[in-house]
This record gives structure tokens, sequence and C-alpha cells, in this order.
């Protein structure tokens, strides 16, 4: 990991300068208490809790933030691999989620695809190329089970 990667690795699993950062550019994600709990070049796991910022009046996590938890965890795993090698802009292109059961407890969203980003990424040698990655983001809730499932697809162009 490169000086510049474990700065932002820090920021943004320190609470105060992710509130921050997050306040400025994702203010939704503060609002549902969303955190990033690890981060490193192979994964990134967000805890959602349960509470009356996050839920729908059916008693379970409102799906909007279920995936806006799965963004972060892919999204922030991207941006760690993209940080100090050069101008990149990333976007979410595809959006898939799949929901198994009801989601009424704290949820971790866990991404693991760290290589498969690493891999894409380094295939990004000039300015104006581009590519796409789709990454598995999985939901646990405490007693082992999975609320939901997720596939999201990432773009990345060099400048």
């Amino acid at each position: 990991m490169n000086t510049r990667q474990q700065e932002i690795q820090k920021a943004l699993v320190s609470p105060p300068s992710f509130v921050w950062y997050m306040m400025r550019k994702l203010p939704s994600v503060i609002f549902w208490g969303i955190r990033i709990s690890r981060l490193d070049l192979a994964q990134c796991h967000t805890r959602l809790p349960f509470n009356w910022r996050s839920t729908n009046p059916f008693r379970s996590i409102y799906f909007s933030a279920m995936a806006g938890a799965a963004e972060l965890a892919s999204g922030a795993l991207c941006m760690l691999h993209i940080t100090g090698k050069g101008s990149y802009s990333m976007l979410v292109t595809n959006f898939e989620a799949t929901f198994h059961k009801k989601a009424n407890q704290t949820v971790t969203m866990s991404c693991l695809d760290g290589k498969k980003i690493q891999e894409t990424i380094a295939g990004l040698r000039y300015p104006g190329d581009t590519a796409t990655v789709t990454v598995a983001v999985s939901s646990q809730l405490p007693n082992g089970e999975s609320p939901a499932s997720f596939a999201i697809t990432w773009s990345f162009k060099r400048r």
C-alpha cells in the first residue's frame, strides 16, 4: 500500500475524519449511521445499524440504506485502489440487488473483490483507457443470516 492509500485508509476508518468526509460527499451515509469497520486492499466492510433513521414502516432496514451501505463497501475499496496512481474517474454503471429476508438488526456489508479491482485498474495504462468491473457485496446479520446480496458494476476511466 502506498503512502496516500494509507492516509485514505486511516481517514475512512477513523470516525471523526470519516464523518467530515461523508458530510461533504455523501451526507445520507451519515444520516443512516453507516460506518466503515474494515478497509484494506483486499476487502471493505461497512456496518449499517438498525435504528430509527434506517428503518421503514415495516420495521426492517430500508432497502435504499442497504444499497447505500453496499455501494460504500465497494466504492471505498475502488477508491483505495486508484488513490496515488494517477487521475481516474469512477462511476456506478449497474446495480443489482437480491433481497433474501427481512433485515431487522445491524447489517454488515462485505466486499471481498480487492484483487479483481486491482487487476482492472492495472489494465488502464494510458489516458482515455476505460474498464468496468462487477464486484459482489454480501450482507450478514449478527446471527449469520444474509438479508441481501448485491452486484455492483463500476466503470473507470484514466484521465
